[in-house]
């Protein structure tokens, strides 16, 4: 991997370079939301409906850099269910530096479900070292959830507004939030203006016609100027950093 902007070192890029170039801010005292995304190069967002078809060795190594730095790993429902989300696996060695960076050894795995339709006997609640967090609604059924094992925050009575939904992730120490889609919460999250960085991995593919693009869904009342922080570059795939303009 070679990091082709802002400089261009001599070395390959290490875990140390990644972890400066997508830390989150110090002292936060507010909410911070990272979108992670990989796309093909004609914006497909999968391949078979599935993310897989498109990633890389380089963006894996972004994917688990957005998990180590994070309080919390936000994720649609859609996706958490056709991903198969189970909780975060993370090595002895990944446990400890986040140990050292001042988080949990592990992140919490956060969905966010208008209905509430989630699989108490899947993996999500299962297979996981933390309790999974669900952000849901009043009218949602979600007893069962919580008798599962997981933290159920209500964030809206038919919809969840995300607003309230971070200022509970936020009361619980949780401000540095890695979302990992699906594009129904990123199309979301853009049109509430909650989107502070967008980390892109493109692929050097071409899907074609009939796969959703990263962001699907609610409009957004006007487009949001980001600023390119760092590009990246491994075997044909690229990783765009974009960050929310100071003062945008």
């Amino acid at each position: 991997m070679q990091l082709l902007w802002p400089t261009t070192p001599a070395e390959p890029v290490s875990d140390g370079d990644l972890e400066r170039l997508y830390g989150y801010p110090e002292d936060l005292a507010s909410p911070w939301v990272q979108v992670n995304f990989v796309g093909s190069a004609d914006g497909a967002v999968a391949v078979d409906e599935l993310s897989e078809g498109l990633s890389s060795p380089a963006d894996k190594r972004i994917f688990l850099m957005g998990r180590l730095l994070s309080d919390v790993i936000l994720v649609g429902a859609g996706t958490a269910r056709a991903e198969g989300y189970r909780g975060a696996r993370i090595t002895p060695e990944r446990a400890a530096r986040r140990v050292s960076l001042g988080l949990s050894e592990v992140p919490p795995i956060a969905v966010v479900t208008r209905s509430g339709e989630l699989d108490p006997e899947g993996p999500l609640f299962t297979d996981t070292k933390v309790p999974p967090i669900v952000i849901t609604t009043e009218k949602a059924p979600w007893a069962a959830l919580e008798r599962a094992g997981a933290e159920v925050l209500v964030a809206g009575t038919e919809d969840v507004d995300l607003h309230r939904a971070l200022a509970l992730l936020d009361e619980r120490g949780l401000r540095r939030i890695d979302c990992e889609g699906g594009p129904a919460l990123f199309a979301d999250l853009i049109a509430a203006d909650l989107v502070d960085q967008l980390c892109l991995t493109v692929a050097p593919l071409l899907a074609g016609a009939g796969e959703r693009r990263i962001a699907d869904g609610r409009p957004s009342p006007e487009p949001r100027r980001m600023d390119l922080a760092s590009v990246l570059f491994e075997d044909g795939f690229t990783m765009l950093r974009y960050r929310r303009r100071e003062g945008g």
